[in-house]
């Protein structure tokens, strides 16, 4: 594999977002919108209109952290999100930006979008498909990404995984 930076990526950018975060905010999601026939709300009432703002809001931050955490993949990591050569996983370890807080802050992103929008449409099926996500995602970062990254990335990925926590973030930036 090669390290530089000239790999052509954009495509593997393409397929890798298509694959995770659109299929997990976008399709899914809207599948369940539809099968159970969920409606806009109706912003007559005050907590309406407060859980659509505050859906918003996290749906907001949640795109802005996964676009922040996939440009970070690209220029520091040298590749997308993507696992393995073919979809160009990251030839370096992203200790940058949001990384130096919280280990998983690309997934903190994908929670926030599935919660706001759980809260804009007051939907118990999309709050129900934010909790399954999160279950999955508990024990496949534990037992499948973590030993991966620790093979890849070795004594560096160790250090980091000691210093930096999985979900709640640091108050400080860990340098």
């Amino acid at each position: 594999m090669t390290t530089t930076h000239t790999r052509n990526l954009w495509w593997r950018h393409l397929i890798s977002f298509l694959i995770a975060p659109v299929t997990m905010t976008l399709v899914i999601p809207a599948l369940i919108v539809i099968a159970a026939g969920i409606r806009a709300p109706d912003l007559h009432s005050p907590i309406t209109i407060g859980l659509v703002t505050v859906g918003a809001l996290l749906i907001a931050v949640g795109i802005g952290l996964l676009v922040w955490t996939v440009a970070l993949f690209d220029r520091v990591g040298h590749g997308t999100l993507g696992v393995g050569n073919t979809l160009g996983e990251p030839v370096q370890l992203v200790v940058r930006g949001p990384y130096r807080q919280v280990r998983n802050p690309m997934i903190s992103g994908v929670l926030g979008i599935l919660l706001g929008e759980a809260a804009v449409t007051a939907s118990g099926w999309l709050l129900l498909w934010f909790a399954v996500f999160v279950a999955v995602q508990l024990i496949a970062i534990r037992f499948w990404e973590e030993p991966h990254l620790h093979r890849r990335y070795g004594a560096e990925y160790a250090e980091y995984r000691r210093n930096v926590p999985r979900w709640i973030p640091r108050i400080s930036s860990w340098r």
